[in-house]
């Protein structure tokens, strides 16, 4: 099977399913909410609006590795990766297909996510949302999207490392929340090149150590890059 009608078979299989369609929408809703709660509770002058404004992608991305994480885990179930291993038969066609059927609706939700955040959060800030800059509300939004899309594919791939949705869950999201919510502001240290840390740095006003906004989303790409490529060493190398 040619790779169009590989991706066709695997946006199938992802629309179909209420808990992916649940995860994405739970991607945008925990993320407006959070992000407006944040924009009620900043009262600091030092406060960054930016970080405010987006401060709800650190719950949101929860919902978008779910998302990529149980796109994947479904096929180590049931048999279900022998029958798509059948009608496609060059296993990094069918990967490829499966990781473009799983970041093309993130990336799409996200863009979505990112506009609604934008909006919301900056009402809630209320005048401190002025010191905002076009361009840095432009870098907000697709930085959310781009973000949400390499989250979701780094755990695609940790799953298809592991063949187990519980396994890269449990070894996900405790990092996430430890690195978010222990080491906080904490910065200049290795925590700031891990995978969140460092992609979140593109939601930041200014980052005081390293790396930069931009920058910090190549770090989080290349954590993705490397998950991706021993997921789809393990599919190759591992019988169905």
């Amino acid at each position: 099977m040619a790779f169009t009608p590989a991706l066709h078979a695997e946006w199938i299989k992802i629309r179909t399913l209420r808990s992916l369609i649940g995860a994405l929408c739970a991607t945008v809703a925990a993320t407006v909410v959070f992000s407006a709660l944040a924009g009620l509770d900043t009262d600091g002058d030092d406060a960054d609006p930016l970080r405010s404004v987006f401060f709800g992608v650190t719950f949101g991305q929860i919902a978008a590795i779910a998302f990529g994480t149980t796109a994947v885990a479904d096929e180590f179930r049931d048999g279900a990766l022998r029958m798509s291993l059948a009608a496609v038969p060059h296993r990094g066609r069918w990967f490829a297909a499966k990781l473009t059927a799983i970041a093309l609706p993130v990336l799409a939700v996200g863009l979505v996510t990112g506009l609604v955040t934008l909006a919301v959060g900056s009402a809630m800030l209320g005048d401190k949302a002025n010191e905002l800059s076009r361009a840095a509300c432009l870098r907000g939004v697709l930085g959310c999207a781009v973000y949400l899309t390499l989250m979701a594919l780094f755990a695609a791939g940790l799953t298809a490392v592991l063949r187990s949705g519980t396994a890269a869950l449990a070894l996900l999201l405790p990092s996430l929340l430890i690195v978010s919510f222990v080491i906080g502001d904490l910065s200049g240290t290795v925590a700031d090149f891990l995978p969140d840390r460092a992609g979140q740095a593109v939601l930041h006003s200014a980052t005081d150590g390293a790396p930069g906004p931009w920058q910090g989303l190549g770090v989080t790409a290349l954590w993705t890059a490397t998950a991706v490529a021993a997921g789809a060493w393990r599919i190759r190398r591992r019988d169905a």
